[in-house]
Parts: structure tokens; sequence; C-alpha cells
């Protein structure tokens, strides 16, 4: 194994806990910052280049039939294929967290729509379901099974909001462990399917997961509500019939006792555990390979890396599998020193360069989720607090915060209108635009008649402009009741004053004469 210092050429500040890494055809691609993404990269999705130890993260495009993918944290996701003899892989993204500290219960499915020298276009479209919809949650895992030449997607685990009933005003954002239930998707048809298997007890979270064919391993996990990291280890086989689905678990020895671990695959049969907690204050610095021979399972420990003081000494660490058997690794930055990053990142390479990526389509690891908080460092603990992290961004301006009182009834404020001919904005695909905007499009008020509402992105405004009209009390005119688009009501033009030459006062043959005082009271009359 091999450790490497990366430093980071921009964006360094959306690199926070609770990211994933998606790995389409060797490219690496980044998803989940803590903020809403801005203007210059309104999908929140990056390009992950590392180039000689130096990663730059450059913004990824979408489709024009794709969805609004939000930046999700801490969800679960797995590759995808329709088939075992399939080249081309999607990714499964369900549940995990919005900036705005919401739980997600959707799932998305993200492909490459196309690829050129410069740029990679994705395609992101949400899965509807029906049957038993497992609720919005963060920690779990999601993988998919092949059987009998048909595929399912199994979930697992994870947390969860406490029910309404059970709310106080004291533990109104506390979570707690989801039921220990499976779940069974299917991804064509978009049915889930509940099951209760009597030796599963506890849904845990942030445990390891392994697919192979119609297996399920998992491994380790933290359970919330008995605050424990039991050393267990379950085979979930699924068997895909033309009538339904049969589910059974057996619980097998020779667990580990981690939770928040990465998995990384460095062979067709080998995967490699790094990182994650073994108690609630202690990091776990053992790694351990785990392979299959003929459909048995060993877990052994191998040699570690050499770490880094700075990596022993941390009290937390995070990161996520590139695939290609490297992992990416954060630790705290030394708030110690004068200049001093938020975190600082390394490569660990658990294999050779040359591993052929088509042997990783199987593998799931949930990424390491460790998130400091504002009350102890340890993801995995009771203080894992949703109200405290929603003010914890970096005071840099780097994301849009959020603020409730902006929030408004969207049936009488009319977001998701026709505002125009041209208008495109649509709840299924509309993606922010202005850096102001957080999950709604931004509108202005148009004064003609009796009034009425248009998007601005659709009258092509500026966001200084948007800013300026939304300051004032300025009249503003759509495109289709002023003459010049775009334009703001125009004073009407009014004439400069001419100033009368002094002589013309002297009227010829009055006699009169303007003496001096008149003269100056006049220029001050008319000036």
């Amino acid at each position: 194994m091999s450790l490497q210092m990366v430093t980071v050429g921009n964006n360094i500040a959306l690199i926070q806990p609770g990211f994933s890494l998606m790995n389409f055809d060797g490219q690496v691609f980044f998803f989940g910052q803590k903020g809403w993404p801005k203007r210059s990269c309104p999908t929140g999705v990056f390009h992950f280049d590392v180039k000689h130890n130096h990663l730059k993260l450059k913004p990824a495009v979408f489709s024009k039939d794709s969805c609004y993918l939000p930046p999700l944290r801490y969800p679960a996701t797995c590759t995808f294929k329709g088939n075992l003899e399939s080249e081309k892989h999607q990714y499964i993204i369900h549940g995990g967290k919005t900036p705005n500290n919401e739980l997600s219960d959707k799932i998305y499915i993200m492909s490459v729509f196309c690829k050129n020298n410069k740029k990679v276009t994705f395609r992101c479209t949400e899965k509807d379901l029906v049957g038993d919809v497992p609720e919005g949650r963060y920690g779990h895992s999601i993988d998919v099974v092949y059987s009998r030449g048909k595929s399912v997607g199994v979930l697992f685990g994870g947390r969860s909001y406490i029910p309404s009933a059970q709310r106080t005003t004291e533990k109104w954002n506390s979570v707690a462990d989801c039921l220990p239930h499976v779940f069974l998707v299917d991804f064509e048809f978009g049915c889930s399917t509940s099951y209760i298997l009597p030796e599963l007890q506890d849904g845990l979270s942030f445990h390891v997961s392994i697919a192979r064919n119609d297996t399920i391993y998992i491994l380790g996990g933290h359970s919330l509500a008995n605050n424990i990291r039991p050393a267990n280890l379950y085979r979930i086989r699924v068997d895909l019939p033309l009538g339904s689905p049969a589910v059974n678990c057996t619980v097998m020895p020779g667990g580990i006792s981690v939770s928040s671990a990465i998995l990384t695959q460095i062979s067709n049969d080998e995967f490699v555990i790094i990182g994650g907690y073994q108690l609630e204050n202690q990091k776990r610095m053992v790694c351990n390979i785990i392979s299959f021979e003929d459909n048995k399972m060993e877990i052994r420990e191998m040699e570690t890396p050499d770490w880094t003081p700075d990596i022993k000494h941390s009290k937390i660490w995070f990161g996520s599998n590139m695939g290609n058997g490297t992992i990416f690794l954060g630790i705290p930055g030394d708030n110690k020193q004068v200049v001093s990053e938020a975190f600082y990142f390394y490569m660990l390479k658990c294999a050779e360069d040359d591993v052929n990526e088509d042997q990783k389509t199987f593998t799931n690891s949930q990424t390491s989720t460790e998130d400091p908080g504002d009350s102890t460092p340890f993801e995995d603990s009771e203080e894992f607090c949703f109200s405290a992290e929603a003010n914890s961004f970096d005071g840099d301006d780097e994301f849009d915060t959020y603020n409730e009182d902006d929030e408004e009834d969207e049936s009488e404020t009319g977001y998701w209108i026709t505002c125009c001919p041209t208008c495109d904005v649509d709840i299924n695909t509309w993606v922010p635009f202005y850096s102001t905007e957080l999950n709604k499009p931004a509108m202005i008020y148009c004064s003609h008649g009796d009034g009425h509402w248009v998007h601005a992105q659709c009258m092509d405004l500026a966001e200084s402009t948007l800013i300026h009209l939304s300051e004032g009390s300025n009249k503003y005119y759509c495109n289709e009741h002023v003459e010049i688009a775009r334009a703001l009501q125009t004073p009407k033009r009014v004439l400069p004053l001419k100033k009368p030459p002094l002589k013309s006062l002297h009227k010829k043959g009055s006699g009169k004469i303007i003496t001096p005082a008149k003269k100056s009271f006049l220029r001050r009359l008319f000036d």
C-alpha cells in the first residue's frame, strides 16, 4: 500500500464529510457538497481530476432531460447493470441529507449521456416507488443482486428522524435507528417490498456491505439504540424465481466490530477495509482483507499503511472509494497553525493501477461519514445533531445558507408556472441559476395591468439587475409588455430649461433699466 498527500487546487471547501465518489470507466466524480450548488456548477457534481498528487474539481454537466439532483450527503450508492453481460453501468443513489438537513427518500439513477475528450455529460432520472417505500434515511446501504437472469436492489439499515408522535421540543431533530427491515427494490417496475428477517435484530448504520451475485454480506455497523458496534456478519441471499422472491439470512462467524469503514476492491475476489471506528472515541487503525473462494468468505488482518503522525493523532477521518483499489482520505487541519486548511487529504492505493475496472461493478462501500459537528468529533455518536450542523458552514460565503423564513407556500407564490411562451422552468428539471436561489426559482413582478409574476431566468435578467429590482419599488415590465426587452420603466424625458440671455430682459423702448441687484436675483431664479 502507498499513501500520498494530495493538494487541492480549487473548491477545497466543497469536500466535507459525507461526500461520495463515483467511478465511470476510470473517471472519478465528486458528489455531495455540504451547501447548495453555486451558479458556477448548479449540478453540484464535479470531475475529480487528480494528476501528480494535485486535485482539481471541474464542474460536470447534465443532459436537458435530466431531473434535478440535490447535493445529498451520506446517501447509499452502488453500481448497477441491467444484466451481468452489460458493459455500461449506472449508479443508484438513495436517501441522504440535503443542505437543509432534510432526509431524502428518493431514488436517483445516474448514467453517462455522452462523453468526449473534454467533458462527460450525465443523465439523472428519478425513480418513483410503490409498495413498501423505505422512509428517508442516511448511513444505510443499497446493493444490487443478480439471480436467474434478473436483478433487484437490496436496501438495509440507516438512521432517520424519530416519529412525529415521539418528538418533543428538546428532541425535535433527534434521529433513531431504522427498523431492521430488508427492502427489495425492482428498478424496472418501481416496486418495493419489505421483509422482516428474524436474524436481523438491529437497524445497523454505517456498516460495510458487499454484493456477490445473489448474496449480500453485511459487516460491522453501529447500533444507536445500544451504542455498540457488534462484531456481526450477516449473509443475505436473494432468489428471484418467476413468482415471489425468496429472502433468507444467515449469521456467520468471524465478523468485525467497526463502523464508518471504507471498502475498496483490489481484485475479482478480494476486498480491503480501511478506516472507521472501533469505539466511540477511538479510530480503527487496523486494515483487513476479505477474500472469497468457492462461496467461502475469509477475513484476515493485513499490513497497515505507513500512517503519518497527523493521521494517527487526528480524532476523526473520512473518505470514499475512488475505485481501482484507491481510497481518498481526509483529516481535520491543525488549528494550532497560523494558516491552516479545514482538511488535509491523502490518496491510499491498495492495489496496482492496472486493475480491471470491469471487476469492480458489484462492489458497494458506504462512504466514511464522519462529521465533526459542534459537540464531539465522532460521527457515529448521539451528538449527530441536525440543528447544530445547519449553521456549521464556514463563514467565507462558499455556500448559500438556508433561512426557513424564506419559505413560502408555493401554491400561492406560483413558482411552478408557465410565465411566458418560452418558459422552460419545470419542477422536475429546474436547477438553481442565481446565487440567491435555494430550492425555488427567482421571480420578478411585472407591473403591466393587474400585475403578474414571471421567472427572472426566463426574462434573461442579469443577477445584478435582479438584486437591484428586489431592493426597491421599481416597476418592471416583462418581455411581452415592453417594447425593449428587460427594460426598467424609463422616466419621461424632460427638456432642459433654457436660460434667456440677460439682455432680453431689457425691453426695447420701455426705458427701464435692470439694476445689478435685479440681475443677481434673476440669475439665482433661473439657475
